[in-house]
């Protein structure tokens, strides 16, 4: 996981923020663009609006990266628990990347603007520029001296402040005898002395534009120096939080639900958070939850121990069908507020295993019909017929449909055996997981399998040893299964994948209720608090056996269901803990009392 930084204008989440901020699924090696826009013109003002512009990386818009709000981000700290990769990145994605991207690069365009009019118009730059306040150049050097001076030890900031004087450096420039190459020289020095070796050729990449601007009187290429310099500057300033964040982590945590406790229980007494509604929930649980699950006896209830209704209830919330977007439907309590992603997540995995296998039943009952059609027509003394007519989705026995309708596309698989059919079997599953993962990313799994169902219809078609079957009434019949989760063929399959999960979950929690904080992460991660997690894919290989009647199958992967039963777990305890004496099980008022004193 990668966490957005504020590093062009984005401010942290505050103890007032229960919005879940955007993450991003991919690691992004640069901090922001290093590309130069087009030369524009000089008739550009100094300023827009007459606002003065700003650097788009500040010592303010990096001071969501200091360590104290590092520590006080509530958000940030419960998503520590979750992801062993967790680390900050310029947020430059989606609409409000590209309005950051904008504002950057008008600053940049300004500055080139102001350069050239400052060479070549004096008194027309003076006119438009009366003051540093409009100057881009000074902000910038300032902004530069900023940064540093949170970079280097208390010890270095006098001798930086000597070093880049910005005052002195502005009279020398208004003389024409400013020295950029040596500042360069110097800055290369500093930032070598303080950065990770992996940035040292981003440094020399910077003092050669500098140098070769300066020299060369190469105004695009001196702005072009001065952005490498303030994007090196980033990667530092998110390099140092990062390592911080590595560091912390076992201590932030093993701290983190007294840390949460204390910080609701201050919304809960500044009246900012009603947990009427999580209460409710919680009863109904109690109330819907099979008597196996409540009974001493049963193995559930021993694996579960008092959370056994909590997590019955928290298994239905990731079911596709379950409608938590309607609202004041009581399904899914704002206790959740910091897992709502994570809920999400998983109820799109468990989407996509439901409409996989839906998939995959559609196939073998195709298979069946047609080793029916195969035993009856096997007389070769009799006619055979022209297509099954078992199959609801047939043409109506017209022998003049086109090959889109008669979806004949040539006998591919001859009639084999069990093992030949398994081998198909496998070889399908794994193209349809194919398929799925380089489906476009959609806000809904729904939405994604709508659009899926014709190219699924077709590719099980390709594997079914019964050519003549209606491809277009394949893909109608499929995309009726996929698209209704209130339809009894999605029904029956989600109704099976909810028990397996509960027995796999039943496995987890009992396994990892009473491990310490960092021993839940370590486990349910396969991370270290210090170290990498193991690589994670959208549909992890295990081999497990589908107990369905009838079906015969061989063991296939199953969507890492166990995966699923495992990031479950994982945050149904974490969140019992901070929750199940607080609201769940607990008095609110002795809780808030302990907490006060």
């Amino acid at each position: 996981m990668v966490v957005d930084a504020g590093t062009v204008g984005q401010s942290a989440p505050t103890a007032d923020d229960f919005s879940n901020q955007p993450r991003q699924q991919t690691m992004s090696a640069s901090t922001s663009s290093r590309s130069l826009p087009p030369t524009p013109s000089i008739s550009r003002t100094c300023s827009t609006e007459n606002r003065p512009l700003e650097p788009p990386v500040t010592k303010a818009t990096l001071s969501e990266l200091d360590v104290n709000k590092i520590i006080h981000n509530p958000k940030l700290r419960h998503d520590i628990n979750f992801d062993p990769e967790l680390h900050f990145r310029p947020n430059l994605d989606g609409e409000r990347g590209r309005k950051k991207q904008e504002k950057a690069n008008q600053f940049w365009n300004a500055l080139l603007d102001q350069l050239h009019l400052f060479v070549t118009d004096r008194p027309g730059f003076l006119a438009q520029c009366p003051d540093e306040r409009n100057w881009c150049l000074p902000q910038l050097l300032r902004a530069v001296r900023e940064i540093l001076q949170t970079l280097v030890p208390q010890r270095d900031r006098e001798f930086l402040n000597e070093g880049l004087n910005v005052e002195l450096l502005m009279q020398q420039f208004n003389k024409g005898i400013a020295d950029l190459e040596k500042l360069a020289s110097w800055l290369s020095g500093i930032l070598k002395l303080h950065c990770a070796p992996m940035r040292d050729e981003w440094v020399d990449e910077m003092y050669n534009e500098l140098s070769s601007g300066n020299r060369n009187n190469d105004m695009p290429e001196l702005v072009k120096g001065m952005r490498t310099l303030l994007n090196v500057l980033e990667a530092m300033k998110l390099d140092v939080a990062n390592h911080q964040i590595r560091c912390l982590r076992p201590v932030l945590i093993e701290d983190t639900v007294h840390f949460e406790q204390r910080f609701f229980l201050k919304k809960i007494q500044g009246g900012k958070l009603d947990l009427e509604m999580a209460r409710r929930w919680y009863q109904n649980a109690k109330q819907e939850a099979p008597m196996e699950y409540l009974d001493p006896r049963h193995p559930y209830a021993q694996a579960f121990g008092e959370t056994a209704a909590f997590f019955y209830a928290a298994a239905k919330l990731i079911l596709p069908s379950t409608p938590v977007e309607v609202p004041n439907a009581n399904v899914c309590p704002n206790t959740f507020v910091f897992d709502e992603e994570r809920l999400l997540k998983l109820r799109s995995d468990l989407h996509d295993t439901i409409c996989l296998e839906v998939c995959m039943r559609q196939f073998e009952e195709l298979e069946r019909m047609a080793d029916f059609d195969f035993s009856i027509n096997f007389n070769f003394n009799a006619p055979m017929s022209s297509r099954p007519s078992s199959f609801v989705g047939s043409d109506n026995g017209s022998l003049h449909s086109s090959p889109r309708n008669s979806g004949y596309l040539g006998a591919q698989h001859s009639a084999g055996d069990k093992a030949d059919a398994a081998s198909r079997s496998r070889e399908l599953y794994n193209s349809l997981v194919a398929l799925l993962q380089t489906a476009p990313p959609v806000s809904r799994a729904s939405q994604r399998w709508q659009g899926l169902s014709p190219s699924m219809a077709l590719q099980i078609l390709r594997y079914v040893n019964a050519p003549q079957i209606t491809l277009s009434d394949l893909e109608e019949e499929l995309s009726r299964k996929l698209s209704h989760v209130d339809g009894d063929a999605f029904q029956d399959v989600e109704a099976y994948f909810h028990r397996r999960l509960l027995k796999e979950l039943a496995k987890r929690v009992k396994d990892l209720k009473n491990l310490s904080g960092v021993g839940l992460f370590e486990v349910a991660t396969g991370g270290r608090a210090q170290g990498s997690a193991r690589p994670a894919g959208a549909f992890p290989v295990r081999e497990q056996h589908l107990d369905v009647p009838g079906a015969g199958r061989e063991p296939r992967d199953e969507g890492g269901l166990d995966d699923m039963a495992t990031r479950l777990a994982h945050l149904g305890l974490l969140h019992w803990r901070v929750w199940g004496d607080l609201v769940y099980n607990g008095d609110l008022e002795v809780e808030m009392t302990t907490c006060a004193a």
